[in-house]
């Protein structure tokens, strides 16, 4: 009995032991960036002013993480990596012989992979190519399809494997782009539905790799914005719910913070993350997968929005860059002018601006356009009167568009107008209602900063006067009265609009929804476009000229004044917080 009870014994604790060895738990950790726009440093080259968002300061924050967890830690960038700070601007259209500052910043901080971004397809082929190239990691488009191959142009999707965990990494781009860029710019390449290429790649990957885990990293915001021939600009939401198979989505775009679980139609719980834009925060996902006999039993996933902004500057990093930060520097600090007086695009959102109708007068200038559109590209951007060096020009343009010229009727501006009009002021039916269209639910919104809408969207018009009542209702509050010259204006003529690529191309919808111009026409219309940035050729025009008095034109105004002016007091006190 005694030997039978000591047998018994120790079959139950070699019964233990083995058990226990047939368990198996893994934790990782994935850090996500997204629309970093350039903030590579702590440092704002546009301002001339140090800045919380910055890749040096997420840098320290993953290299405690690596630390801890080593190669358990994959950082991912979720693309728009390539336009936003001068620092940009620099190395892909300046110093275009050296390896890319971007793709520099990358190897450096050793990311894992990325996905592309519609700003990293803005600068060209010859940008991005050369980009691509230099990196030291994957950089994934499974839906950025080559037209001659029918095959994708970048990686669809990259594994790793982390102490036996299958990892599948699928990247998307938002296939709206030929809705904001020229095809030049994407020569040889189209862009497929992003839910159809979901659903291919995670068949791929769950069937030829076997992955244990699938995480999505899509440059495509959480829901709505374009629509472009059935394919939606921000899909990631309907990707999580729709197309079973993803644990994790890191997305962007959409310069949104968001951390939300999405339930797929399979009834599984998606974890679905952005950090927004410009390196003030990361997407942190932790994981935790626990096998037994070797099969996969539970996966724990928690995902976070980290903020970096009080993050320590990694001086290691920093060191490193000291020569490329100076000749940055050196190149925006050059003078090219003065103005005489100061510009903000505060005013723009009431009536004429200054630095408004500054933009507008250079571009019938340069092209000899009827009719100018711009819009306020920033909500609070302010240029000082006295030296003008090449960091304002990114103060008074901020993106890398081209200029267009368009053949449009007179029907098809004012429906232009009115289109835009109806985004930007409120229809007023009393004295003491707001005159702009504002939201309380989009005051943390990276891109509409209190506003409903976009305020890159709100066009107005130079070359013609007219006056928008804000009494009337939507489509109705634009009254063209001539041509600034004097001469009529008829609805049934054509005039020689000039306006950025963004809107010539039909961002926005302004020109395609308002004016009425299928998104297959534009091309028809384009009649000038100049071959570099719209940014250049203003600086070329104010080295020129020297100093400038840029003053506001008296071509249109909000009406009936004895409400739009004190509303706009009320708004602008709302907005600027004065």
């Amino acid at each position: 009995m005694k030997n039978y009870l000591i047998a018994a014994t120790c079959l139950i604790f070699a019964t233990m032991q083995t058990a226990t060895a047939q368990t198996k738990t893994v934790n990782l950790q994935f850090i996500e960036t997204s629309d970093v726009h350039g903030c590579f440093f702590p440092y704002n080259f546009t301002t001339g002013k140090p800045t919380d968002g910055s890749m040096a300061r997420i840098h320290h924050y993953v290299e405690q993480q690596r630390q801890e967890m080593g190669k358990n830690v994959l950082l991912l960038d979720n693309g728009d990596i390539l336009q936003g700070q001068p620092c940009c601007y620099w190395s892909n259209y300046v110093m275009t012989n050296e390896p890319n500052i971007a793709a520099r910043v990358v190897n450096y901080m050793q990311y894992d992979v990325q996905t592309i971004g519609n700003h990293d397809v803005e600068p060209g082929h010859a940008v991005y190519d050369k980009w691509i190239n230099e990196v030291n990691c994957p950089v994934l488009g499974a839906n950025v399809i080559n037209k001659q191959t029918g095959l994708p142009y970048l990686k669809p999707y990259t594994m790793f494997v982390r102490d036996g965990v299958k990892i599948a990494i699928i990247g998307l781009l938002t296939p709206t782009i030929p809705c904001w860029l020229n095809e030049k710019q994407f020569e040889g390449l189209t862009f497929e539905n992003m839910v159809t290429s979901a659903k291919k790649w995670v068949k791929h990957v769950q069937e030829v790799e076997h992955a244990d885990l699938i995480i999505g990293l899509f440059h495509s915001g959480k829901d709505g914005g374009l629509i472009l021939d059935g394919n939606e600009e921000d899909a990631s939401a309907r990707i999580a719910h729709e197309v079973p198979g993803f644990d994790i989505i890191f997305y962007g775009h959409d310069h949104t913070v968001h951390n939300d679980w999405i339930t797929n139609t399979k009834g599984q719980k998606v974890s679905t993350l952005d950090p927004a834009n410009n390196a003030l925060n990361v997407a942190v996902a932790h994981v935790k997968m626990t096998y037994e006999n070797g099969q996969l039993k539970q996966k724990n996933i928690n995902g976070n929005i980290v903020s970096v902004r009080k993050e320590p500057i990694d001086e290691a990093m920093t060191s490193y860059f000291a020569s490329d930060i100076e000749r940055i520097k050196s190149y925006v600090n050059r003078r090219i002018g003065r103005f005489e007086n100061s510009i903000s695009t505060r005013d723009g959102f009431f009536g004429n601006s200054a630095f408004i109708d500054f933009i507008h007068t250079l571009q019938l200038q340069l092209t000899g356009a009827d009719i100018s559109f711009n819009a306020p590209l920033a909500l609070d951007s302010k240029i000082e009167a006295g030296d003008i060096t090449v960091a304002d020009m990114f103060k008074l343009y901020r993106y890398e568009n081209q200029l267009y010229v368009l053949n449009m009727t007179g029907r098809e501006i004012k429906g232009h107008l009115e289109e835009s009009y109806d985004r930007w002021v409120n229809t007023m039916k009393s004295p003491d209602d707001h005159l702009l269209l504002l939201s309380e639910q989009s005051k943390g919104d990276q891109q509409r900063l209190g506003f409903k809408n976009l305020t890159f969207n709100f066009d107005s018009a130079a070359g013609i006067d007219y006056i928008v009542d804000v009494t009337k209702p939507d489509g109705q509050k634009v009254q063209i009265l001539k041509m600034s010259n004097g001469e009529p204006f008829y609805e049934d003529k054509t005039y020689k609009v000039v306006m950025n690529s963004y809107r010539g191309n039909g961002g926005g919808d302004l020109i395609t929804k308002g004016a009425g111009i299928p998104q297959d026409q534009l091309n028809k219309r384009i009649i000038y476009q100049s071959p570099l940035d719209l940014r250049h050729y203003l600086m070329q025009e104010i080295e020129r000229q020297g100093t400038m008095t840029p003053q506001a034109g008296h071509n249109w105004k909000f009406i009936p004044e004895e409400w739009t002016i004190p509303a706009a007091k009320r708004d602008y006190k709302q907005i600027f917080k004065e």
